[in-house]
């Protein structure tokens, strides 16, 4: 685990909950990410998760050509907690116990204004625009307010698969390819309608079997999460939560590719190994997931216009190209090269970055 410029552990002063925010690093300006409240086992699960989170995050800044470096906040909800054996996860403002979301919020704000400017929080899973509203009654260290950068996301994804399409097969077009999106919320679906607008087959899954009127609006097919991720495709899209790429579901991938938002989608460093041995190319998804935070960060914080924001976003296919390119060079995974140009970038050993990875 990387050496964290700061890590912060309370438990907040209006509703108990453990808030923990870490901030991996400020080598190239203020730390920035995501705002996560998830059930966990315990608080030291949440720590885990900020710690990895937020060290993605200082490699996804830096790849992404922005001026700041990574943190993470985690609201560590226990489970069970309105006494008929279901979890309380995420939602906005207003759902059931919107009065206690609200308090947590706020002792958010609190942890987060506490450190002095050096770390800006956005949304993440469990949160969005609504909760960041909130946040911000208690602190003007938040992202992600007054829009939702779900589209901007998407869009990045795109461009990463893209480049993994044209290195793989040698043409950027996806029309006619196929796809597996596992995970259809806020930026999974964004996926869905692209891919199918762009000639792709779309196949995709997720947990919320709600979410099926919404994949065969898009004219995608619907199935279910293992069917998904294991599905004969050219490039799987992991689109929901991390630690889906383990020792035990690689080798039955059938996918040429793997290109997703999914934050921390190895479960660890030498998962990257296993892909690689396979032969299937993954995009290190510090680079295919950047398009949210490069949105949220480059118009809020340093008001840049939509054309100048969109050239980022759409740069994205560009830089993972580049790392696919140097990792060809120096028969090495795509991970290790983006950790190498990450670490270049930030000014430190390169394995001090992209824990995630």
């Amino acid at each position: 685990m990387p050496i964290h410029q700061r890590v912060v552990v309370e438990r907040g002063t209006r509703t108990g909950f453990p808030i923990v925010v870490a901030v991996h690093s400020t080598a190239l300006g203020q730390a920035v990410g995501g705002c996560r409240m998830a059930v966990y086992r315990d608080w030291r699960a949440g720590l885990d998760d900020a710690l990895r989170l937020s060290a993605a995050m200082t490699s996804k800044t830096a790849l992404a050509g922005l001026p700041n470096g990574g943190g993470s906040a985690v609201v560590v909800l226990p489970g069970n907690r309105d006494g008929a054996g279901r979890e309380t996860r995420g939602g906005d403002v207003g759902a059931p116990g919107g009065g206690e979301r609200r308090a947590v919020l706020h002792d958010v704000g609190d942890v987060v204004e506490s450190l002095g400017g050096i770390f800006s929080a956005g949304p993440d899973v469990g949160t969005g625009p609504s909760d960041m509203r909130v946040v911000g009654e208690r602190t003007e260290h938040v992202l992600g307010r007054d829009g939702y950068s779900g589209p901007a996301a998407a869009a990045g994804v795109v461009a990463a698969i893209q480049a993994v399409v044209a290195d793989r097969f040698g043409s950027p077009s996806l029309a006619g390819r196929r796809f597996a999106v596992l995970g259809v919320g806020r930026v999974g679906a964004h996926l869905v309608d692209l891919l199918s607008a762009a000639g792709g087959q779309v196949l995709a899954a997720d947990v919320d079997g709600s979410r099926r009127t919404v994949v065969e609006s898009l004219g995608a097919t619907w199935t279910d999460p293992r069917t998904c991720l294991t599905a004969e495709v050219d490039v799987l899209v992991p689109a929901a939560l991390g630690g889906v790429l383990t020792a035990a579901t690689v080798p039955a991938l059938r996918c040429a590719a793997v290109a997703g938002p999914a934050n921390a989608q190895l479960d660890e460093p030498a998962t990257a190994d296993l892909l690689h041995e396979r032969g299937i190319l993954w995009a290190p998804d510090v680079v295919a997931g950047s398009g949210g935070i490069i949105h949220a960060v480059a118009t809020e914080l340093h008001r840049e216009t939509p054309p100048r924001v969109a050239a980022r976003v759409a740069g994205i296919g560009d830089t993972l190209a580049g790392i696919l390119e140097a990792a060809r060079e120096t028969s090495s995974t795509p991970a290790a090269a983006a950790n190498r140009l990450a670490g270049f970038l930030i000014g430190e050993p390169a394995a001090s970055t992209m824990a995630a990875c």
